[in-house]
């Protein structure tokens, strides 16, 4: 194992796939010299050069959209989009053509394209660049989504994504860049549609997404102190959703807690919460809690913008409501 921060991770799962499959490009505004909004494709375009490293226009319609007409046509675009918010500008290329390509038809199409995408709140950027919107795009059938948590877990999700046939929206909470962590000596392809358990415990099922990953550890530690012992389950991915592990879970703990950043009305958390009421209600000892965003835009002041986005004492809080 190595330690590496999930903007390496990343770049390195970029660099071996572009170094595995001369169709795999990137493409996006900033990518190239500048190295991304972020940092994380610095040096690809020193080592690949501006055909597979393509800076962009400041339009999210023409990103998408070539990078659609290049997946159907046989190369394996990864775009960036800077910014989640601005994922609104593109929703006919990704809802109506790249969801729907392979499907109308007849299967002869395919579009593996993977679109990498900052989300998150953190660093004061406001309403329009602090966005959590993966909800709408499990809603959409055709499209895969993924939301890892490590640098581990986005390198090898990021490395099955870009071999993926189908459409993957791969959302990277921009808080996380910086955050190290172990990764393997050699990278292997995580499978989409399986969780990982980060946490075994006993009490209560905490099912969490991205930064609140890290957040529910933190929380795991502090009930701890109080004799309560929560399972953090990182589901990864969000379509397809490993209802087995979670299930599981709640087989063991008959207590849930779903834990994202989004906000809470029309979260992924509801959809997590339907499912294990539809078909685990009998395992259930309480109601299924969300812990989410306030259902306003994001602030820009500091403290307003802390106030909405869930935390630790949050989590901890929703855990005690539950436990026995």
């Amino acid at each position: 194992m190595r330690k590496m921060t999930v903007a390496e991770a990343i770049r390195e799962a970029l660099r071996l796939e572009m170094k595995r499959d001369e169709r795999v490009f990137i493409m996006g505004e900033d990518v190239g010299k500048f190295g991304g909004c972020f940092g994380v494709t610095q040096g690809l375009y020193e080592e690949f050069g501006p055909e597979r490293v393509k800076d962009t226009p400041i339009s999210e319609t023409a990103i998408i959209g070539s990078a659609v007409g290049a997946a159907a046509t046989g190369m394996r675009p990864v775009p960036e989009i800077m910014f989640c918010d601005f994922l609104t500008v593109p929703m006919d290329q990704l809802v109506n053509q790249a969801a729907k390509m392979r499907y109308m038809f007849g299967g002869k199409a395919k579009i593996p394209m993977t679109v990498r995408v900052p989300v998150g709140a953190g660093m004061s950027a406001a309403a329009q660049h602090s966005q959590c919107l993966e909800a709408w795009f499990i809603h959409v059938p055709g499209l895969k989504v993924v939301m890892p948590s490590t640098p581990a877990d986005h390198a090898g999700l990021l490395i099955s994504s870009i071999r993926d046939d189908n459409p993957v929206m791969f959302f990277e909470h921009k808080m996380l860049y910086g955050v190290e962590g172990e990764v393997p000596d050699e990278i292997e392809p995580i499978p989409l549609g399986k969780a990982d358990i980060k946490r075994e415990g006993e009490d209560v099922t905490v099912i969490a997404t991205s930064m609140m990953v890290y957040k529910s550890l933190e929380a795991a530690k502090e009930l701890e102190k109080d004799g309560i012992s929560i399972e953090v389950v990182d589901p990864r991915t969000l379509f397809p959703l490993d209802k087995e592990t979670i299930f599981e879970s709640v087989k063991k703990t008959n207590r849930v807690v779903i834990v994202h950043e989004a906000v809470k009305r029309g979260g992924v958390g509801a959809e997590i919460a339907a499912q294990i009421a539809d078909e685990m209600f009998d395992y259930l000892d309480a109601p299924i809690k969300r812990v989410a965003a306030l259902n306003v835009p994001i602030p820009f002041s500091p403290p307003l913008e802390k106030y909405v986005v869930p935390d630790v004492k949050d989590i901890i809080n929703a855990v005690k409501s539950i436990a026995r």
